[in-house]
């Protein structure tokens, strides 16, 4: 992070390990969670709609590189020269067998100007086999494992239908990060029972983890989801644009500075979306954080304290 940044931010930092641009391709291999098909649960997450980030190219009727083909000619028209990483998004992308784990993701970096690969994924699905494999794949070509965690509170985790703990997060970040795997992380803020405080207090525990990057989305309600019908039926708070703003620069302000922070924000289709309408797009929130942030002359590690 340079000295001038108020945080450290996942752009710099992916445009420090390519000499061109490069663009993620979203892909939706088929694949199911342990919490929707009865391994741990039935009916997954209970915010969980993938139609809000699958984007309009993104088919799991189609191969991976098909898909992936389609993703080029979207992006393509506007920067012709760019290169991809293939993003195994949709669902857990770890969970099948290693054979065909190995036979999907060597179809994506076979596409031609795919250069690398971004594997989305929960901490209950890593065995190790599929590490072994992982660690030799990371030496040959550009490779981030995403593990989805959501909250580091199991009461929440409970509550949403999650189907694994946080310490089982932990514990699998820290075997994925030992093999030099370079290891991300996602975490919802506003979960149904988390206010401010509790946000804030799950702050050092998250950035105590063994991850190099680090995603935060906001709480949205999606049309068909089971919170959709809780949140129909007894509504709880949501924060307002300005209040998440407020409540994000003091969250940043306690995770420590090598901490690669990929994004704060997620934006799903207005047509999906039940609540909040912030009515933003996701640069138009970060224009607002940075400003925010620059106004009250907040850095990321400021309060930061390690365990």
């Amino acid at each position: 992070m340079t000295t001038d940044a108020h945080y450290n931010d996942f752009g710099t930092w992916i445009r420090s390990k390519f000499p061109f641009k490069v663009q993620k391709i979203s892909i939706d291999a088929g694949f199911s969670c342990p919490n929707r098909d009865g391994l741990t649960g039935h009916g997954g997450c209970i915010f969980c709609d993938n139609r809000t980030f699958n984007p309009s190219y993104c088919d799991k009727k189609d191969s991976i590189k098909l898909q992936l083909e389609e993703g080029k000619k979207f992006f393509g028209r506007k920067y012709p020269d760019m290169k991809y990483l293939a993003y195994f998004q949709a669902y857990t992308n770890t969970y099948a067998p290693v054979d065909k784990l190995k036979e999907l993701y060597e179809e994506a970096l076979g596409t031609e100007d795919v250069v690398g690969i971004v594997i989305g994924t929960r901490p209950d699905c890593m065995p190790t086999e599929l590490l072994d494999y992982l660690e030799q794949l990371s030496r040959q070509t550009f490779l981030i494992v995403e593990y989805g965690i959501e909250s580091a509170n199991n009461d929440t985790l409970k509550q949403i239908n999650r189907g694994h703990t946080f310490e089982c997060a932990k514990e699998t970040i820290e075997r994925t990060a030992e093999r030099g795997i370079t290891t991300g992380g996602h975490i919802i803020i506003g979960l149904p029972g988390e206010d401010r405080a509790e946000s804030l207090r799950q702050a050092p525990l998250i950035s105590d983890l063994r991850l190099d990057i680090l995603k935060i989305h906001q709480m949205q309600i999606i049309k068909g989801t089971r919170l959709a019908d809780i949140y129909d039926k007894k509504p709880f708070h949501l924060y307002t644009a300005g209040e998440y703003v407020t409540l994000i620069s003091e969250y940043i302000s306690m995770l420590r500075s090598d901490l690669i922070l990929e994004r704060f924000v997620s934006q799903s289709p207005k047509e999906l979306l039940v609540a909040p309408q912030w009515g933003l797009k996701n640069h138009e929130f970060t224009n607002l954080l940075n400003n925010h942030l620059k106004r009250n002359n907040i850095f990321q590690g400021q309060k930061h304290y390690g365990q």
